[in-house]
């Protein structure tokens, strides 16, 4: 991973739709050697030219949905090890190399963030409650986490490589289903999860109804991707 003493970078994604207001908090807070991919997926508050300004590369996805951003994000990588992290300023990027650590080291095939929250109020009880329940279905099907934080860290030609399909909410959890199926070592990093940048808006945890649509996205996913044998 970068260091003072290795340059070599690291290609983050962001997935971003109207996240003007944490863009110069998130992008500003970039370790050394960590490199910003922005993809934009619609935003009408001039995310991109804000991205651009700090110094991001910008990547405009037109198909509306998160795994369409990330999956955009993917292809305009070039690094071997990316990192995928939210852009409304809710993870402190500073957290990334902790992350990246145990893949550049070769003990883990994924690394992924465990949301700590914290204050009262940080993860609303309709975004937990969904969390904890795909959770322990992940886990009954033999994917030993606790979270599907949208932080995280794998090599990127193995990720293409596993051929996630979903291009909405779902996406976090195919990755998920795949990468296990595939005899991943995946580790879990506890993260801090802070409230989002003010002037943002979950599109998932911020309503019931957001909760209730990546539930679906879900619940898709469970139905129709294999998981571990």
């Amino acid at each position: 991973m970068p260091t003072q003493n290795d340059p070599t970078p690291i290609d983050v994604v962001l997935p971003c739709l109207d996240e003007a207001a944490a863009l110069p908090q998130v992008l500003t807070a970039l370790p050394a050697g960590y490199r910003a991919i922005v993809v934009d997926n619609g935003s009408r508050d001039g995310s991109p030219q804000i991205a651009a300004g700090y110094g991001a590369r910008v990547v405009h996805e037109p198909r509306r949905g998160y795994g369409a951003a990330v999956h955009a994000g993917l292809e305009a990588a070039r690094t071997e090890l990316v990192c995928v992290l939210d852009a409304d300023g809710s993870f402190d990027p500073g957290e990334l190399p902790a992350l990246v650590a145990p893949v550049a080291a070769g003990a883990a095939e994924l690394a992924v963030g465990r949301r700590r929250p914290v204050g009262v109020g940080v993860w609303p009880w309709h975004a937990r409650a969904g969390t904890a329940l795909v959770a322990a279905l992940l886990r009954r099907r033999g994917v030993p986490l606790r979270d599907l934080s949208p932080i995280r860290v794998a090599r990127r030609e193995a990720l293409l490589a596993l051929g996630v399909t979903d291009r909405a909410f779902g996406y976090p959890l195919e990755l998920l289903i795949r990468a296990a199926a595939a005899g991943w070592r995946i580790h879990e990093v506890d993260v801090r999860y802070a409230p989002r940048a003010a002037g943002t808006r979950s599109k998932v945890s911020g309503s019931v109804r957001g909760t209730l649509r990546a539930t679906r996205d879900f619940a898709g996913v469970l139905r129709t991707v294999d998981g571990p044998r």
